[in-house]
């Protein structure tokens, strides 16, 4: 039986003006996962819900950034968003997975947004009446520049790009 090992990114960088996470793997794989899509894809209760079929649509997050990146152990982060979302623990391993699959979640998202007749604006979800606060999650540090906390050779940075 083979064991695949686990992959452990070798650089972070949080792109602020572009919002985009760049998160590079040792294997070669390079990804860039824009805020809106780590946000709609939190892996946090908010969003996953606490069992099967109680997934929440996320809406009108097109304009949030990430405020905050700490590391969780050494195996994952835990950005905290504009919104205030900040209970998703972003694992290495999902990273990775959302970063192969990144066309594919995000076709899913925009069908799912449609359906809904939901937007990826605010003030157009606002408009249909759909519950855009994140519950429970606070409010994000006002004027606060993005934490970062570099450890385990993992390069946590960021950029105004």
């Amino acid at each position: 039986m083979s064991s695949t090992p686990m992959l452990v990114p070798t650089r972070i960088v949080l792109h602020q003006i572009s919002r985009v996470l760049e998160v590079e793997f040792g294997d070669g794989f390079v990804f860039r996962l824009p805020t809106e899509f780590l946000r709609v894809y939190s892996p946090s209760a908010e969003v996953k819900g606490h069992g099967p079929g109680q997934e929440v649509l996320q809406v009108g997050k097109r304009d949030v950034t990430i405020v905050a990146i700490e590391q969780v152990g050494h195996y994952a982060i835990q950005p905290t968003f504009s919104d205030g979302h900040v209970s998703g623990i972003f694992s290495w391993d999902l990273l990775y997975r959302l970063g192969r699959e990144q066309d594919t979640l995000w076709t899913d998202y925009l069908a799912r947004l449609d359906a809904a007749g939901a937007s990826r604006d605010e003030a157009s979800s606002k408009a249909n009446g759909l519950a855009l606060a994140a519950r429970g999650c606070g409010q994000p540090p006002s004027g606060a520049p993005p934490a970062v906390n570099p450890t385990f050779g993992a390069e946590l940075s960021r950029k105004r790009n």
